[in-house]
């Protein structure tokens, strides 16, 4: 396991199935993650026709956050399927400045 790996695997709601899912999108790092934002890399994700759920999404958010994926608020759900699928203004949403 690289360190990239394990730092990844640190982060809440994110086990070795995810990371390598972020891995084949060229997201290696958690500063990765944040630079990319959680609708921006379930976008990339959904482009190679990896099949994941929107369990997915709310776990890159989650991880961004530090929160547990079920503890999203409802309407913080819904507004990140909505920019997934390009129905909203994803400029902010996803990223976590630094």
């Amino acid at each position: 396991m690289t360190s990239s790996h394990s730092e990844l695997l640190q982060l809440k709601n994110l086990g070795m199935a995810s990371v390598n899912i972020l891995r084949a999108i060229g997201i290696n790092t958690q500063a990765d993650l944040k630079r990319t934002g959680a609708v921006e890399a379930y976008r990339r994700i959904k482009a190679r026709d990896i099949n994941v759920s929107k369990v997915m999404l709310y776990a890159l958010q989650g991880a961004l956050m530090d929160v547990h994926w079920n503890d999203l608020a409802p309407d913080l759900k819904r507004k990140l399927v909505e920019d997934a699928e390009g129905k909203g203004d994803t400029s902010q949403l996803g990223r976590v400045s630094a």
